[in-house]
């Protein structure tokens, strides 16, 4: 079986790959940047789906010809409605006209029939373009695997906090989580043994409430029972809403709202057909031990936009001090210096400095500010210590206190990569 996977770079993409390739399937991996998983041993596709050049089936059928099969895991949780309806609909729509007596499996949602986000509106818009006796739809509840993404970052992240362990409302709310290597298999029988158009909905047979897959988790990590945070709908709405407007991630109204609900999949339908059975939460956690790695990930997720904003305001407050700070005083930070010459370095300092913090508040380009605030910090500490060596000696700090603030920047840099 050759098999060519649409958003193999994603959380369930990557899952899906590997699982497909450890059953023995040829998979060719699609992504907007392969790179990495042609490193993985992948023979992969380069294909931005925003892109037009992927919304005519000529780009596909090279990919799809002889019977090549097909499984669409892209999608987008935020954007405009232009890129919704290029990745959602055109692009998997021309890939599905160029199969050549293929399958096709899409990858949906629970819970996309009453809920009004982009993301549910363009799921449901998929499903309809992409109707045919060739698909078959599988809805996933929520999906959780050896490594996490997006919400199963999150309940891992709460999960390792200290003292306390937060949920959203009363905590009651139900989840069945289907883990993503039981998913792939799933996908593997959908693809040999097709059950049928669907939709199917599918996941875990056991469900926990939001406290106890919290609790689990927090077992799994080898952390201590916590007393649980009941965090009120409205309060954590509007922590929903900081999160949208500081790009924080899966700490948005949306998460908030899919906490609030729960997520269940009915799998009955699903079972009738195939043979797979997915383990329950608790028997996957019990398999696979926790690593330190995985600590540390779950300790640095929610630490990571804190960083973020914290870069922001340090630059943003050095620039406005940079800026507001007397000439005479800018000019005695280096003696013996002309005076034009210091005040050009603290007020061009400063102009870059507030760019940066803007840069970082806006979470815009993230890899190349990351890399343009670990050069502005090593030319300052290296061309202020030239020009003016004695500031390496002044009271709290002075220099030596850009140190840290590069090693932080580092971090900060280290910590892009999300999956």
């Amino acid at each position: 079986m050759k098999v060519l996977i649409l958003g193999a770079d994603g959380f369930i993409g990557r899952h899906i790959a590997f699982g497909l390739r450890a059953e023995g399937a040829e998979v060719i991996a699609c992504a907007r940047r392969p790179e990495a998983l042609r490193e993985m041993g992948f023979e992969v596709l380069a294909a931005d789906l925003s892109d037009p050049a992927t919304h005519e089936p000529g780009f596909w059928r090279a990919a799809l010809e002889g019977g090549v099969h097909l499984v669409n895991c892209a999608g987008l949780l935020t954007g405009a409605d232009e890129a919704f309806e290029a990745v959602h609909v055109t692009a998997p729509k021309a890939a599905l006209a160029a199969l050549d007596g293929g399958r096709m499996v899409q990858i949906s949602a629970v819970g996309i029939d009453s809920a009004e986000t982009g993301f549910a509106r363009w799921r449901r818009k998929a499903e309809a373009a992409l109707a045919s006796e060739v698909v078959t739809f599988l809805r996933p509840g929520l999906v959780v695997g050896e490594t996490s993404y997006g919400g199963s970052s999150l309940v891992r992240a709460f999960a390792a906090l200290p003292f306390v362990q937060p949920v959203v409302g009363d905590g009651r709310q139900p989840f069945n989580p289907i883990h993503a290597a039981d998913l792939a298999q799933v996908v593997a029988e959908c693809l040999r043994a097709p059950p049928g158009p669907g939709p199917f909905e599918i996941g875990g047979p056991e469900t926990l409430s939001q406290a106890e897959l919290s609790a689990a988790y927090r077992r799994w990590l080898g952390r201590s029972p916590a007393r649980v945070l009941r965090l009120p709908l409205g309060l954590a709405r509007r922590i929903g809403q900081l999160g949208e407007a500081l790009k924080l991630g899966p700490i948005s109204r949306a998460g908030v709202d899919q906490l609030e609900a729960g997520v269940t999949a009915n799998s009955t339908a699903l079972l009738e057909h195939i043979r797979t059975r997915p383990r329950g939460i608790s028997e996957a956690l019990r398999i696979r031990p926790a690593g330190t790695q995985d600590l540390w990930q779950a300790r640095l997720y929610l630490l990571k936009p804190l960083i973020r904003i914290t870069m922001a305001l340090l630059w943003i407050g050095a620039a406005i001090g940079a800026f507001l700070s007397p000439d005479a005083s800018v000019a005695a930070l280096m003696p013996g210096r002309p005076e034009g010459l210091a005040l050009f370095a603290m007020r061009g300092g400063g102009m870059i400095e507030l760019v940066l913090g803007l840069a970082l508040l806006a979470h815009w380009s993230p890899r190349l500010t990351a890399i343009a605030q670990i050069a502005w910090i090593a030319l300052a500490v290296i061309g202020l210590g030239l020009l003016a060596p004695g500031l390496w000696l002044l009271p709290m700090g002075g220099l030596v206190k850009m140190l840290p603030v590069l090693l932080l920047a580092l971090v900060h840099l280290a910590l892009l990569d999300e999956r």
